[in-house]
């Protein structure tokens, strides 16, 4: 099986780990959505694409590891997964899509690749855990409302750089590297 397909684990509340097969390339729309026991996930380095809200709603996922293999990740992939306390993403993406990670109110630690350009609207939304994150310099676009709901957030980067104006436009609190 090289795709999960569309909505084929939506709301199975009783699936609490899964190993997606070498050799799949595609999670496609809300494949898990609302799999509100799902724990773990293992994704394979074949896997190219995470779609629209692939994950939404796993209320006891913990940790996602993206593999390097990805190239696109959907709006919503990982929103509303209130446990999710650690991401890696690889260093391929660009830019962090939609409501990515909206909801997610248990979020610490975030591992962002250096070549990211682009934080989409509410990317971040009440991710009221997450109290630091360091940008890359290369950033150069975060839409509004990215961080909106994240009250105790500290964004770092270097100084001069279009996040430190960005934290200062909008109120967020900042600290040079």
């Amino acid at each position: 099986m090289t795709t999960i397909p569309d909505s084929l684990f939506d709301g199975c509340g009783s699936l609490t780990k899964i190993s997606l097969p070498d050799g799949a390339t595609t999670v496609e729309a809300e494949a898990f959505k609302g799999c509100s026991s799902l724990q773990s996930i293992d994704l394979p380095a074949s896997l190219t694409s995470i779609s629209v809200g692939a994950f939404y709603g796993c209320s006891s996922l913990t940790t996602i590891v993206v593999p390097e293999s990805v190239k696109t990740i959907g709006e919503r992939a990982f929103g509303n997964c209130s446990a999710l306390s650690s991401v890696v993403l690889p260093q391929s993406a660009t830019s962090i899509q939609r409501d990515m990670f909206s909801g997610c109110s248990s979020l610490t630690s975030i591992d962002l690749p250096e070549g990211l350009q682009t934080i989409k609207e509410r990317a971040f939304f009440k991710c009221a855990s997450l109290t630091s994150l360091t940008l890359p310099d290369d950033l150069t676009d975060i839409r509004p409302r990215a961080f909106e709901g994240c009250e105790s957030l500290t964004l770092r980067s270097s100084k001069g750089s279009y996040v430190e104006k960005f934290a200062e436009k909008n109120g967020i609190k900042f600290e040079p590297l």
